[in-house]
């Protein structure tokens, strides 16, 4: 039975993307402020709340980026967690996004800078005003941490989609853990799992909403005494 809160919901979590070009206006202290709080109240394993968030803007964002290009450009990658996608289908569908990233940029497999430029565009955030970087402390094996750090990260790109703005969640900004670290002065037994640039997007750009697009459930859903839920409607 849909209600008007699920409808609400429903519209909110389906109007989320990813946008790969941010206008550099700032986004008003209130508006981040709330976003930290909505992002607050995740659950967590046990009610640790073991997220460490910095949140980088203006010249400390431009010193950050800066020495994040110097790494790459260096080849001082130092992440603290593998990025690994397998040689099954979980490849395959990050190679097909891969290529229809690049194919709406307009580079070719062959054009190794071109490849090479967007690696720069993400160490640059986007053009993004700002950039929270999600430190989590190494408990065990670390998955149950990083669960949490995954849903603290949805309330916060999920209150950023209600304020109307956007975030992109960067995989790639954990590669450089070290020298997040170190530039911003963030101990060594906190973990960089990954960051979130956002601001509003720039939807004059053509890497303003790239479509991911989904599987359909039946291809990660499994139900068991749960009739009714895959047929087709």
């Amino acid at each position: 039975m849909s209600t008007p809160t699920a409808s609400f919901f429903t519209d909110l979590a389906r109007a989320r993307y990813s946008p790969r070009q941010f206008l550099p206006t700032p986004l008003p202290a209130a508006d981040i402020r709330g976003v930290l709080e909505d992002a607050q109240s995740a659950p967590s394993n046990s009610n640790t709340q073991p997220w460490t968030v910095h949140v980088v803007s203006g010249a400390a964002r431009d010193a950050l980026s800066k020495e994040l290009l110097k790494a790459y450009k260096e080849d001082r990658p130092s992440p603290d967690f593998t990025a690994d996608y397998g040689q099954g289908i979980h490849y395959e569908r990050a190679f097909q996004f891969g290529a229809k990233l690049n194919g709406t940029r307009g580079i070719a497999r062959e054009d190794h800078e071109g490849r090479k430029e967007v690696i720069r565009e993400n160490l640059r955030f986007y053009d993004a005003p700002h950039v929270a970087l999600l430190f989590m402390p190494l408990f065990g094996d670390g998955v149950r941490t990083a669960g949490d750090i995954g849903m603290y990260a949805q309330n916060f790109l999920l209150s950023l989609t209600a304020r109307g703005y956007r975030g992109i969640p960067q995989t790639i900004l954990g590669m450089y853990a070290d020298t997040v670290r170190q530039t911003l002065g963030v101990p060594e037994d906190l973990k960089l799992l990954f960051g979130i640039s956002f601001g509003t997007d720039d939807r004059t750009s053509p890497m303003h909403n790239v479509g991911a697009g989904r599987v359909p459930l039946h291809e990660s859903v499994v139900l068991h005494d749960t009739p009714g839920v895959l047929d087709r409607q």
